[in-house]
This record gives C-alpha cells, sequence and structure tokens, in this order.
C-alpha cells in the first residue's frame, strides 16, 4: 500500500491495517484533541449457532467509497468532533481478523462516543458493503441489519 493511500481519511482495502497506527494518525490531527474512541469490528467463530471458517465482505465498488466518505462528512457536521477515520476491508477474513475500525477524535469523550456510535449504526445500514459467512456447511449472505 502506499503512503498516500494510507493517509486518506476513508479507505476500503483488502489488507489488514494497524490499530495503533490509525490510532496515531488521528491524533496527528489537533493538538485540540482530548479523546479518541475507536470501534474495531472483528470476525467471530460463530454466529446463529454455526461455526464460521471465514466471512468475506463483497462492495458496490463504485458507491461504497463514496458512502464511507459522505458517511464521514456528515458525521462531522452533526457532532462536535474534531476529525474521523473508517478504514473497511472488503476480502475473505478469519476469525480473529480485523474488519473495520471507525476513529473519532474530539476534545471531549462524550461527543467521540456518541459519533463513534453513530458512524458504525449509520455505516451497517447504509453503505453498500454486503457479507457472506462460509461454515462447514458451505457458504451463505447475511441479511443486513435495520
Amino acid at each position: 500500500m502506499t503512503p498516500a493511500i494510507e493517509d486518506k481519511p476513508v479507505r476500503i482495502q483488502e489488507g489488514d491495517f494497524s490499530v495503533e497506527e490509525e490510532v496515531d494518525r488521528i491524533k496527528q490531527s489537533s493538538r485540540g484533541i482530548g479523546a479518541v474512541v475507536a470501534f474495531l469490528g472483528v470476525a467471530r467463530d460463530s454466529s446463529g449457532g454455526k461455526a464460521i471458517m471465514s466471512v468475506s465482505f463483497e462492495q458496490y465498488a463504485s458507491m461504497a467509497l463514496k458512502a464511507l466518505e459522505a458517511l464521514r462528512e456528515d458525521a462531522l457536521r452533526r457532532f462536535d468532533i474534531i476529525d474521523a477515520r473508517i478504514v473497511h476491508r472488503v476480502t475473505a477474513i478469519n476469525p480473529g481478523g480485523n474488519i473495520v475500525l471507525i476513529t473519532v477524535a474530539s476534545a471531549h469523550r462524550e461527543e467521540a462516543f456518541r459519533a463513534c456510535s453513530w458512524c458504525i449504526d449509520t455505516l451497517k445500514k447504509t453503505v453498500p458493503l454486503w457479507k457472506k459467512e462460509t461454515t462447514p456447511e458451505g457458504e451463505s449472505w447475511v441479511v443486513p441489519h435495520a
């Protein structure tokens, strides 16, 4: 991955990411940051009573990145935050692997928590990303949560 890609506040990528590096990046946004809140989505080894061997994420390529960028911009307008960053993987991910990371920085913790929670809830409802689970019985697409 090139440094220019790594510096973007919103990314969709196949490769893994470093939570520590992403937190360091958002902290560089401003000396006014007093709180950084992060949500890390991780692949589970079971779902609905079934063993999960892996989860795969696919995207509507021309729309998913634009939707994530719009989500970030909306969060910056809605909440009293300094910055927000989102990275989401589109690939097959084994249990324990990183799926998505949302980091939000603000002067105070309460607004960062509110914005981070809103971001993941909105992402799951609006961004054209699809999840497929692979189990010992085969593959199946996951119905999105409302």
